[in-house]
C-alpha cells in the first residue's frame, strides 16, 4: 500500500480521484467504497445510507450517501451496473468506514455492465496514485 501524504492508497485499485471513491474488480463483480483520504475529510462517519440491492446505477450517479459530523454526500459509482450486495455491517457500526475504509468499510458490490469499457476512465497502479497525489498536492489535502 502506498502512502502519500500520510494517507494510504493502496495500488491494486481503482479510483474516480476527485470523488475520493475506490473500486476493486473480483472476477465477476466490483466492491466499492470510500477512500482513506474521504474518511480523513468527513471524519467520524455516522451514517451510511447504500441504495437497494437490484438497483441499476449509472457511472457517476449515487450508490449511496454518507454522512458525517460535518458533511453529507452521495457515493458516485465508479462503473454502471447493478448493486449486488450493500455492507449490512458498515450500516449499522458506519465507523468501520474510518476504522478500515478498504476491508470492512466497503459498502456496496456491483455486477457492472460495461467494467472493461467503463474502468478505462478510473486511475489505478503506480500511475493512479501518482495521480492521486497530484490532485492531493493541489488541493493541499494531508491526513491526520
Amino acid at each position: 500500500m502506498a502512502t502519500v501524504n500520510n494517507c494510504n492508497i493502496p495500488e491494486d485499485l481503482y479510483y474516480v480521484i476527485e470523488k475520493h471513491v475506490w473500486a476493486r474488480f473480483e472476477s465477476d463483480a466490483i466492491t466499492v467504497g470510500i477512500t482513506d483520504v474521504a474518511q480523513n475529510l468527513a471524519k467520524t462517519i455516522i451514517s451510511v445510507t447504500p441504495r437497494k440491492v437490484g438497483k441499476e446505477v449509472t457511472q457517476g450517479k449515487s450508490l449511496a450517501t454518507v454522512e458525517s459530523g460535518k458533511w453529507v454526500g452521495a457515493v458516485p459509482s465508479p462503473v454502471s451496473g447493478a448493486i449486488i450486495e450493500v455492507n449490512q455491517s458498515v450500516i449499522s457500526d458506519p465507523r468501520k468506514i474510518n476504522d478500515d475504509p478498504y476491508g470492512e468499510g466497503w459498502i456496496a458490490r456491483l455486477q457492472p455492465s460495461d467494467w472493461d469499457g467503463e474502468s478505462s476512465a478510473l486511475a489505478t497502479g503506480a500511475e493512479g496514485v501518482e495521480a492521486y497525489k497530484g490532485f492531493l498536492d493541489a488541493e493541499g489535502i494531508v491526513c491526520e
